[in-house]
């Protein structure tokens, strides 16, 4: 795999936050569900999916930076960068001659001629039986080995999971059916958001070092009337004239369904009231119950006249209001 660095378009120096934004961009933009006409970009999803994995692991990026393994999360080879030469540098090739591991090629020896050389018995002759031993203890690797690289898992699995606004507003368990044909209850991370990237261990492809993870895409659907602001709800409600100038107890919609509200008389248009605890589900906080906490829904109350206005001109005629509510433009 290339340099998980380079496949999320990030800086070495970049943050957790800035890599899991790039790593949202990208799960976004190169999705399987949204690009079933490009190939490619299944696998280019994949490898971002696994670069955002070595990389949102403190360890394992501590190790990757360091080189002590590679883009894969495999150990990096502690021979790397040596050319294949053997201990001896200058000269002949260890291990490289017809007669196998311990062999010099003819070259090596001049005075030989071209035939092999047991060097073990001429050492054995000259020098004795602790040549011999000295001799194989040459033989000996320098350094441990690297163990062999654990066995690779099952590919994951994308899902794509569309989810309704006032459902994620809650933060209510959704149905996901898996690859497998096998449905489960999905509960939302408190602060669901839209691109929020969910894992489900174990869910994924089959492999022979485990099976791989399922990846849930989160897509949050917008709503006609409500609209989010942090961990608030905004909406705007329509009332009466009569409303506003009498009072009135009128019914208002929220994500858990209508609740009454109270209007106080006299009520001008753009007023804002607040509903406690009718907002997102927030990250952080939990209630009495052990629920997550969540923001307020805030009403924004506008005044719609009447479509025949005959009758309120009648009512009103000869009347104008004192009022100056440009005043403090200096109008």
């Amino acid at each position: 795999m290339r340099d998980p660095y380079s496949i999320l378009g990030i800086a070495r120096t970049a943050s957790e936050a800035d890599i899991k934004s790039a790593y949202r961009k990208l799960a976004k933009e190169l999705h399987p569900d949204r690009n079933k006409d490009n190939p490619k970009a299944a696998e280019k999803f994949s490898e971002a999916t696994r670069a955002y994995d070595l990389l949102s692991d403190k360890t394992k990026r501590a190790q990757f930076d360091r080189g002590e393994i590679d883009a894969e999360g495999n150990p990096a080879n502690p021979f790397a960068g040596m050319g294949g030469r053997g201990p001896y540098g200058r000269g002949g090739t260890y291990g490289a001659g017809p007669g196998g591991p311990g062999g010099f090629r003819d070259s090596d020896f001049g005075g030989f001629g071209a035939e092999e050389v047991d060097l073990g018995d001429l050492f054995e002759g000259l020098f004795g039986g602790r040549a011999r031993q000295q001799q194989q203890n040459t033989r000996r690797p320098f350094g441990k080995q690297p163990p062999p690289p654990p066995p690779r898992r099952g590919a994951d699995i994308q899902y794509r999971l569309a989810v309704p606004f006032v459902e994620a507003a809650a933060g209510r368990d959704q149905r996901i059916t898996l690859a497998d044909g096998k449905a489960i209850n999905l509960k939302l991370p408190a602060g669901v958001e839209d691109g929020t990237m969910m894992r489900l261990k174990d869910k994924g492809h089959p492999g022979p070092g485990g099976p791989g993870d399922g990846i849930v895409m989160i897509e949050v659907g917008s709503h006609p009337f409500f609209r989010r602001e942090g961990d608030n709800i905004r909406m705007d409600l329509p009332i009466t004239l009569d409303e506003a100038v009498r009072g009135a107890k009128v019914k208002c919609p929220t994500v858990d369904g209508p609740v009454m509200l109270t209007i106080k008389p006299g009520t001008s248009g753009g007023t804002v009231l607040r509903l406690g605890g009718k907002g997102w589900t927030k990250k952080a906080g939990k209630t009495a119950e052990g629920k997550p906490e969540r923001g307020d829904q805030l009403v924004t109350l506008e005044i719609q006249l009447p479509a025949d206005l005959a009758g309120l001109e009648e009512r009103l005629e000869g009347w104008v209001d004192p009022a100056r509510p440009r005043e403090k433009f200096g109008l």
